[in-house]
């Protein structure tokens, strides 16, 4: 029995085909129905056969797994294991077919490569356990790379990589050769882990407890601090999904001598927008994670290394993550009186921050009105006799809050726009408000 598959036109070999076809039309070619998937209906790329002898394109079947299936799509009969097996004989016959109709324009299959097994995984990962306990550097190493290639290679290679608990083993070996004084001696196998880390994201909570050890933290921060741009790349990857599990870790991170640096060094000198990010991601959990008597000091010491300055620039033309994050701490870096009083003095901060008000996202919306909100409000202690209440007004945030409450936003974010509004408007006589042209562009949501 055959099938229609579709309708091709002849190739430029094929005249003795198309003279028996109407004139400058199509030929009308079909596939034996065995080479079909039962699930898809098309020519099988990579036929496989399941415990129930049914076989199946392996992208079809794979999918009807993944989605929670235990059972033959054909048959219904339970399957006794769900790793399917390759079909070499259908393959090889569905190529051969598929030369023989190369003169209708049937190009042929190639063979796929096998994706790796569980089983093959769990033995490389076993061996890479077993270099780590041996401090055998070269061939961890070199089981690393094989990990990194074959997560590279597919898609469903890296699932199962993954789903096999890679990141736990490879973390807990990133562990074992981060140890102190010998980081010189395994830069080069740390630097691969830490390359492959980066493949699997999002690591599991076990692969995070190893990447937060007092050893890994001062290896990371090694890489950040005098690595080339791969190792810096990396190492602030892998270090965001280490303290984003575990907040409590950024303590042990701002008592490492230099991370602090390396952090703001990726914001002034950046790599790429991922690692820039990653670098906010960072700040942003030390400035609002750390202890309470640690908190005033590390914004501290974020001020005085200029942070403050380059957040400025940075929100200028910023994509909108970056704009986020980089509002968000820029909001924390303002719940500290010194960070307020440098603030303040940077000229490029109020109009940036209004202008970004309404056109960025709602969570940047709502960064720069807490901005405003603790720059403006009445503090004994930092009296400026109305000046920067009049710079706000000037920029045109009168409006902008006007506008805000009439499109709704969030209920915080609400309380903080009235009280600006009331500061604002005491002082609304002594100068003129400034329409903005932002408004010019702005998409209203009614």
């Amino acid at each position: 029995m055959t099938l229609s598959w579709r309708r091709l036109r002849p190739g430029r070999h094929s005249a003795k085909h198309s003279r028996h076809g109407e004139a400058g039309g199509d030929i009308e070619l079909t596939i034996p129905s065995h080479f079909r998937c039962p699930i898809s209906l098309d020519l099988m790329k990579d036929p496989v056969t399941l415990s129930t002898g049914i076989t199946y394109d392996r992208q079809s079947i794979e999918k009807w797994i993944e989605a929670g299936n235990v059972t033959c799509p054909t048959t219904n009969q339970v399957l006794t294991t769900l790793e399917p097996i390759p079909n070499h004989t259908m393959r090889k016959m569905i190529q051969d077919w598929c030369v023989e109709k190369k003169s209708f324009g049937v190009e042929r299959i190639p063979t796929p490569r096998i994706p790796v097994s569980s089983v093959e995984v769990a033995e490389i990962l076993s061996r890479i356990s077993s270099s780590a306990e041996k401090k055998d550097e070269a061939g961890c190493r070199e089981l690393v790379q094989k990990v990194k290639a074959l997560t590279k290679e597919s898609e469903r290679n890296k699932r199962c990589i993954v789903a096999n608990g890679a990141a736990s083993s490879l973390a807990a070996a990133f562990g074992a050769f981060s140890t102190a004084g010998s980081f010189h001696e395994n830069v080069g196998v740390l630097e691969e882990i830490l390359s492959a880390l980066t493949l699997i994201f999002p690591l599991r909570s076990e692969a995070n407890v190893y990447l937060g050890s007092t050893d890994s933290l001062h290896c990371m921060v090694r890489f950040l601090d005098g690595g080339d741009l791969s190792q810096r790349r990396n190492a602030v990857l892998v270090l965001k999904e280490a303290l984003s599990a575990d907040k409590q870790k950024t303590d042990a991170l701002e008592e490492i001598e230099g991370a602090l640096e390396a952090l703001v060094k990726l914001i002034k000198e950046p790599i790429c927008p991922t690692s820039t990010k990653a670098s906010l991601v960072i700040i942003y959990h030390m400035l609002n994670s750390t202890s309470s008597s640690s908190r005033e000091s590390v914004k501290g010491k974020f001020v005085q290394m200029g942070l403050v300055s380059m957040l400025s620039e940075l929100v200028v033309d910023a994509e909108r993550s970056i704009c986020e994050k980089a509002l968000g701490v820029l909001d924390a870096i303002c719940g500290s009186k010194q960070g307020r009083e440098e603030t303040r003095d940077n000229a490029l901060i109020m109009p940036v921050v209004v202008k970004k008000m309404l056109r960025v996202s709602d969570l940047a919306t709502e960064f720069a009105v807490s901005i405003l909100w603790k720059l403006c409000k009445k503090d004994e202690r930092e009296d400026d006799e109305g000046g920067l209440v009049l710079e706000v007004l000037q920029v045109g945030a009168f409006q902008k809050l006007l506008l805000l409450l009439q499109v709704g936003c969030g209920e915080r974010t609400k309380e903080k726009a009235t009280e600006l509004l009331k500061l604002l408007n005491l002082h609304r006589a002594r100068l003129e408000c400034i329409e903005s042209m932002d408004f010019k562009e702005l998409k209203r949501p009614f």
